[in-house]
């Protein structure tokens, strides 16, 4: 693997260029950088107040990082020329490669880069709060640090407006990937990671590159106690997709992203601000955030608003302990209800011993507390009379070792002194009630399966072949999954005597569709075929008996998938299945435990789990028709994608009523 330490941890730094060049030569004086920084150019005798040397060729040594703010025709020779003379590595930042069509060129950039690192092309840069050493062409909000967090993006502008944040939370490194045409997102971020003074990595995700490396990446990260979180854009690119079944809608795009997040164990949040604060978290508690929370106000409004906004995040406030109770009861006395969300009124208010204690209390018996705070602006008013519930909070924290969290309902309500201040007292300041609740719901992500890679991608292909249903259940039966009793011809005549031993009610099914409702092919509770007319368009009909008993109609479908090798779909099924979209996703692989698992995140679970005393559906059966499925994209290549819809189920059986199968034809 290509060593960055020079390059993420340089003692020396180069810049080439004029403009960019002395907006780096800025930013590196600004911070402090203790080492040389040498500008390169080839007619000035000086930017930025530093002399210039005319060639690469002229510097006292090989630099440890160079900023190259040139052409990308005149980066080629830059790249190669640092490479001979033993660099530790590049910012490619001029644009005009790849991403504009021309993959010729950067290859050949690479070619030229060898052994030696380079981060881009089409990159912005690297800054390092740690060392004050920025490779950095812009204005950036950042602070010099002595530990915590690596920001890592694909997109310089959002990065930029991370850096800008003055929420207290203490960035570490900001980088930049661009193109990634050498170093890769899994690299970069292990690299970053690996310095003992990084706590956590924030990521900006479009394109994962090698899902199997990532998943390596997240796993080595939570086993040294540091968490991941992230957004991943672009999510619903995948999902415009032309789909061929129910499956491929359900599962494209969004629904597999975030599946490889969440078995990874990566948090996944939707906004800027929710990344930040979720790194406050993880910054100073780790990954893996209790899931036990309890939440106090001064205010009944601010109780209920926490236990409203938090409930579509499934946060869990169970109530007191009942010791726990009569010890809050005998502190706030008779008028102040005991619960939780708590309100805990203004009776001790100022009173810092009883504040304290009432904390104190609250907190030892959860996994961690919040506690709605919005301190006057100092600007305007006088904030000095929260301070004793501030330090209250602090002292809670401290006494019984867990986390706890101020939160201001709106984000504004800490100035970024307070919120500073809080975090260097090991208190992480919340900010924005939702963004905070989502941020805490992120937080308590729990780790991926030990040693759990995902299958390896393949190509995209259009050579796809659609088997009928009866041949697609033929497949299903020989996998071991049960489906119904039939019969198949391709006139209707032949079909009525071939199908003469079925049992009424029937089903009959027109062959050749992806989806037979629609086009008008099922005819169902049949109680004999005969006088049935033909189905325009039919390749052939099938005739089977039809499912009795049933408790839920499920769909089960795998796909192949271009990023993450292959995805599991579970969920509420029949023809209503994208309407009522009641389904999770997993990726392959996957264990009857995960499947299982699964199907309890499933929103209509209670209606399998035995709903206001309705019998409960044979689970087993559903997971084994999923390993099942599983099994035959493992062990036959050619399979694309297989759905069935419905599963019908029943409190002993499970059978595949109508299945879909592609077929790569390549």
């Amino acid at each position: 693997m290509t060593d960055l330490s020079r390059l993420l941890r340089p003692r020396s730094i180069a810049v080439l260029g004029s403009g960019w060049a002395a907006n780096v030569v800025e930013q590196c004086q600004r911070m402090g950088f203790d080492g040389p920084v040498w500008p390169v150019h080839p007619t000035r005798d000086q930017i930025g107040g530093l002399r210039c040397y005319p060639t690469l060729a002229a510097l006292p040594m090989a630099p440890d990082a160079t900023f190259i703010g040139v052409n990308r025709h005149a980066t080629l020779d830059v790249v190669g020329a640092l490479a001979a003379m033993g660099a530790g590595g590049a910012i490619c930042f001029a644009s005009g490669w790849r991403e504009t069509g021309d993959g010729d060129l950067q290859d050949a950039l690479v070619a030229q880069a060898g052994a030696m690192p380079i981060l881009g092309p089409n990159c912005y840069g690297l800054i390092n709060y740690l060392d004050g050493a920025l490779l950095w062409p812009d204005q950036h909000g950042g602070r010099r640090v002595e530990r915590g967090v690596a920001l890592l993006s694909q997109s310089s502008n959002i990065i930029i407006n991370l850096t800008m944040q003055a929420r207290g939370l203490p960035v570490a490194y900001v980088a930049c990937l661009g193109n990634a045409a050498q170093v890769g997102l899994a690299q970069l971020a292990a690299a970053l990671l690996a310095d003992d003074r990084v706590t956590a990595l924030g990521l900006y995700i479009e394109g994962l590159g090698d899902a199997s490396d990532f998943a390596a990446l997240a796993e080595a990260a939570r086993a040294a106690g540091k968490g991941i979180v992230a957004i991943k854009s672009g999510k619903t690119a995948a999902a415009q997709s032309a789909a061929a079944s129910h499956t491929a809608s359900l599962a494209g795009g969004a629904a597999a992203s975030s599946a490889y997040l969440r078995q990874i164990g990566v948090a996944e949040v939707n906004t800027p601000a929710e990344l930040l604060e979720t790194l406050k978290i993880l910054h100073l508690h780790g990954p893996g955030l209790g899931k036990r929370l309890c939440a106090l106000a001064c205010s009944g409004g601010e109780a209920g608003l926490v236990a409203d906004l938090a409930a579509p995040f499934g946060l869990d406030f169970p109530p007191p302990a009942p010791a726990q109770a009569d010890r809050l009861a005998a502190t706030l006395g008779p008028l102040v209800t005991i619960a939780n969300p708590m309100d805990y009124q203004t009776f001790i208010w100022g009173d810092g011993p009883r504040t304290t204690e009432v904390f104190t209390t609250m907190l030892a018996g959860y996994d961690a507390g919040l506690f709605i705070i919005d301190p006057p602006r100092p600007d305007r008013c006088d904030p000095a009379s929260f301070v004793p519930a501030l330090e209250a909070i602090v002292s809670a924290a401290q006494a019984t070792g867990k986390p706890a969290f101020p939160l201001a309902s709106l984000p504004e309500n800490f100035d970024e002194d307070r919120a500073i201040a809080l975090m260097d007292q090991g208190i992480a300041p919340l900010m924005g009630l939702e963004t905070a609740l989502a941020a805490l719901r992120a937080a308590q992500v729990t780790p991926g399966r030990a040693g759990w890679r995902n299958w390896c991608p393949s190509a995209p292909t259009s050579a796809l072949v659609l088997l009928d249903e009866a041949a697609a259940k033929a497949l299903l039966a020989a996998a071991g999954i049960a489906v119904p009793r039939g019969a198949t011809a391709q006139r209707l005549p032949a079909l009525i005597s071939a199908a003469k031993d079925l049992t009424p009610p029937l089903a009959l099914k027109g062959l050749g569709f992806a989806h037979k409702t629609e086009a008008g092919a099922v005819r169902l509770h049949l109680a004999t075929l005969d006088g049935q007319a033909e189905m325009p368009g039919a390749a052939g009909y099938l005739a089977e008996e039809m499912v009795t008993g049933a408790i839920a109609e499920l769909l089960i479908g795998a796909r192949r998938d271009p990023v993450y090798g292959a995805t599991l779909t579970l969920g509420f099924g029949g023809v209503t299945a994208e309407l009522l979209a009641d389904t999770v996703t997993l990726v392959l692989p996957v264990t009857a435990t995960e499947i299982a698992d699964g199907l309890r995140r499933l929103t209509l679970w209670p209606l399998l789990d035995g709903y206001r005393g309705r019998p409960r559906a044979d689970l087993a059966a559903v997971i084994r028709s999923a390993l099942a499925l599983q099994e035959m994209l493992t062990t036959d290549r050619m399979l694309e994608e297989i759905e069935i819809n419905p599963l019908i189920v029943g409190s002993n059986f499970a059978v595949a009523a109508d299945a879909v199968i592609w077929k790569d034809t390549r």
